[in-house]
């Protein structure tokens, strides 16, 4: 496994833990001083732009309501991938198709997942202009460090990137707008991802995604290509797994060769052929033995690292193939599952943990060592082992308990 991708691996195992609890934001700013000049950052500078930065009030409630997180990930692909947004994406691609293959060929990335990223990110540019959702964002960035959630170090790094980027890239602190999360431009970089991987696509001399379409997906093309991207491979196949499969190797932990899978008996839809038998994948199952199936490639844990959730991730994936003039995924997702509340996310959580299948943070988020625990509770008391954890996982765990 290349090692970027076996690191991707193992950083998108786990969630971030939420906020545990907030600091004021003058006290913060007074504290921060320090550790920014230790950085780099002229101690003028920084009380320039902080002097009198006010909190932006959006930030504590959408911490916690991030529909990745808290919304059933056929709902959110039907919001991203839509019809509507589908028509749209055409059109923009017809129209800057120039631009796109001239990047996807710089820099070996398929320009339809550059277009895709465009598309939920931005609606293809359409929310660039809506003061609601882009505004500075050194307000945000500093709100979301006072928060103290599990990715505080992360959060710090971005307020000290956004500071760089007005001491020596030209910003200023009203230029430098983008969402409530601190994502810039077409393609809501992050900020350290600009400073890291910035590209002048358009040739004008200075790195702008907010404003330079070419920048923004030269940038991102970048980026992606700095997490490990692999040029010429897909991000994963829609596949058929059957009855008798042993569900417990649908585990990102270890990538294995298509051909692995395939002598087992999972194969790709529609009679379609893999392109490489030695192409190194994992079983990914979003809702269980119910729903879609997918061998997932390197590719797609490098789109997690772009934003580590597994509907974003997948949305982007879809949409960039809908754009090619692909079909909906074959397989139906069940809808009618009812997922858990945040209260009985947390009792699976800590009935797992009791069990002696998990040691993560009780915080009500289902990622992959959540499910992978549960896919271990259902293997040992004989159940399917698909890991997909809904209101009634709640109830089966609650009954096993001593």
């Amino acid at each position: 496994m290349p090692g970027r991708i076996a690191g991707l691996v193992l950083a998108f195992m786990a969630l971030p833990p939420l906020a545990a609890h907030a600091e004021d934001l003058a006290s913060f700013l007074a504290r921060f001083e320090a550790q920014a000049v230790d950085a780099g950052i002229s101690r003028d500078l920084y009380r320039e732009v902080t002097d009198g930065l006010a909190p932006d009030p959006r930030v504590p409630d959408l911490v916690v309501s991030q529909p990745e997180f808290t919304t059933p990930i056929w709902t959110y692909l039907d919001a991203r991938v839509s019809d509507v947004r589908i028509a749209a994406g055409r059109k923009a691609v017809d129209k800057n198709r120039p631009l796109l293959d001239a990047v996807g060929e710089a820099f070996g990335v398929d320009p339809f997942v550059l277009a895709a990223i465009w598309g939920v990110e931005s609606d293809f540019g359409a929310i660039l202009g809506n003061a609601k959702l882009i505004r500075p964002i050194l307000p945000s960035l500093a709100t979301l460090a006072t928060q103290h959630r599990g990715r505080w170090q992360e959060d710090e790094a971005e307020l000290i990137a956004a500071l760089r980027l007005i001491q020596d890239h030209g910003w200023t602190g009203q230029t430098l707008v983008g969402s409530w999360a601190g994502a810039v431009g077409h393609t809501q970089l992050i900020v350290s991802a600009i400073l890291a991987h910035g590209t002048d696509g358009d040739g004008d001399g200075r790195v702008d995604p907010h404003a330079s379409l070419a920048d923004a997906l030269a940038t991102t093309a970048m980026f992606l290509k700095g997490l490990g991207y692999r040029t010429g491979s897909d991000w994963g196949y829609e596949v058929t797994v059957p009855q008798d499969f042993d569900l417990l190797l649908a585990s990102r932990e270890t990538l294995r060769p298509v051909r692995f899978f395939a002598e087992r008996g999972v194969a790709r839809v529609a009679g379609r052929q893999f392109r490489d038998p030695d192409e190194e994948v994992f079983l990914y199952l979003p809702a269980g033995k119910d729903g879609p199936a997918f061998l997932m490639t390197g590719n797609y844990l490098v789109l997690k690292g772009y934003n580590f959730s597994d509907s974003y991730a997948l949305s982007v994936a879809h949409l960039a193939d809908r754009l090619k003039g692909a079909g909906p995924f074959v397989a139906e997702w069940p809808s009618e599952a009812k997922l858990p509340s945040l209260k009985q996310r947390e009792a699976i959580q800590e009935a797992l943990a009791t069990l002696g299948y998990y040691d993560g943070a009780v915080d009500g988020r289902i990622g992959p060592i959540t499910q992978r625990a549960y896919a271990l509770f259902q293997a040992d008391n004989d159940l399917p082992a698909d890991g997909f954890i809904t209101s009634v996982s709640a109830e089966v765990l609650a009954a096993a308990l001593p």
